[in-house]
């Protein structure tokens, strides 16, 4: 009987642990916890140093001689471009949480957290920080873009004492029930940048847009405004509220072009320190970068569970009535990221599918003319003479010949 009945609590055990495993009660998360390091110690940080190899690519930046490539959260790796066909790796300035730049006058603008940081990059061999704007972008913490994400504070909560500046993520099964108990377990789904001085250009993933004697730099709601006449203490302006989920910044002429996660905001800048509001184009929830020519607007929209839509495509809006958009057509693409156009030419970085060129001379009838396979585009530059492409750590620089492009040199960070 005792045997009899030890088999029955076994087999009773058995069962009880097989229900509490049952993976329609448990869901895969990315857990996500903070990373802290003290005020003192963070706006104490930069560094210049050597080159060094990248660890993440991001975001493109182009002056003079001289390309910027953002590492995610790191720093900038400057390259000396002076031939485009042999780049050199000269110096990397580390930077804590540093996703964008801009550039006037040899003044490096870039972020770091909260802070608006100022170089000055007229001696390459001796580039000296200049100033540290503390505190101007107040809504400075971005959760890592990863799917199913729960932000895990511990059972303390968050230091109030330290300043986050980023994220350890371990994937974990976590019962349904615990994960819908509150922000220490709360699941995030869906959640996802004419003065006599040259400035430089940036691709169409930039959140930072220099316009004359003004930086404007958007976050997800605003764009906040810097007065930069005198270029090594740019002075904080008011910033302007701009709608939600704002991703990228693109100027044409008096007017700022905003790509968000919703739609594309338009903002006049007459009075270049109060933006005023114009219209908006909507669109289904995708992420979202912009560029513009004197009549269209190109919006690539990229679907997915960080972005949120459930196809990815190109738009092309009619802009000559600025009041009164109108979509002209839509092209399916595969996973679009940067674009970017010139003359007639225009520039997709399609994800992992490569660089697609178009002639859009006519746009409701796009012509592909070449595709640019086995590379994961991430952003273009189009300069006057040659074409900047980022991707998988890699440089990439193209000719323009005969109204398509052809590859002048491949260039690894690493």
């Amino acid at each position: 009987m005792k045997t009899r009945n030890l088999f029955l609590l076994v087999a009773v055990l058995i069962f009880m642990l097989s229900c509490d495993n049952n993976n329609d009660e448990y869901e895969n998360v990315n857990v996500a916890t903070p990373e802290y390091m003290s005020l003192d110690a963070f706006r104490s940080s930069v560094k210049i140093t050597s080159p060094k190899a990248i660890v993440e690519s991001g975001k493109i930046y182009a002056y003079n001689s001289l390309v910027f490539v953002n590492d995610i959260n790191s720093g900038i790796h400057i390259i000396d471009n002076s031939n485009p066909e042999n780049p050199v790796k000269i110096a990397f300035i580390e930077i804590v949480s540093n996703k964008d730049m801009e550039v006037k006058g040899d003044y490096l603008y870039a972020d770091s957290l909260m802070d608006l940081l100022v170089f000055d990059i007229s001696n390459k061999e001796n580039i000296q920080e200049v100033a540290r704007l503390e505190n101007v972008f107040p809504d400075y913490i971005t959760l890592p873009l990863v799917e199913n994400l729960v932000v895990d504070y511990g059972e303390n909560g968050h230091n109030s004492g330290e300043i986050i500046v980023g994220w350890n993520i371990t994937e974990e099964q976590r019962k349904v029930g615990d994960i819908q108990k509150g922000y220490n377990g709360d699941v995030l789904f869906e959640t996802a940048l004419a003065s006599a001085e040259a400035t430089g250009q940036g691709g169409s993933l930039a959140r930072f847009k220099i316009v004359n004697n003004y930086l404007y730099a958007v976050d997800s709601h605003s764009i906040n405004i810097f007065d930069i006449n005198n270029l090594e203490s740019p002075i904080e302006l008011e910033d302007v509220q701009a709608g939600f989920d704002i991703e990228t910044i693109f100027n044409k002429g008096n007017h700022l072009f905003l790509g968000s996660m919703s739609g594309m905001y338009i903002y006049d800048i007459s009075s270049p320190a109060t933006p005023a509001f114009i219209s908006e184009f909507q669109h289904g929830t995708a992420c979202d970068p912009v560029v513009v020519d004197d009549n269209y607007a190109y919006i690539t929209l990229r679907a997915g569970n960080l972005c949120g839509a459930f196809e990815s495509s190109l738009e092309i809006v009619d802009i000559t009535d600025l009041y009164n958009l109108k979509l002209v057509k839509s092209y399916a693409m595969d996973n679009p990221y940067g674009l970017g156009i010139k003359d007639n030419l225009l520039f997709i970085c399609d994800g992992t599918s490569g660089l697609k060129v178009y002639n859009k001379t006519d746009v409701e009838n796009l012509e592909l003319l070449n595709t640019f396979e086995n590379i994961n585009a991430f952003d273009v530059i189009p300069m006057d003479s040659h074409l900047l492409l980022i991707g998988d750590n890699t440089l990439f620089q193209y000719t323009y010949q005969n109204n398509t492009i052809d590859l002048l040199s491949t260039f690894s960070l690493y």
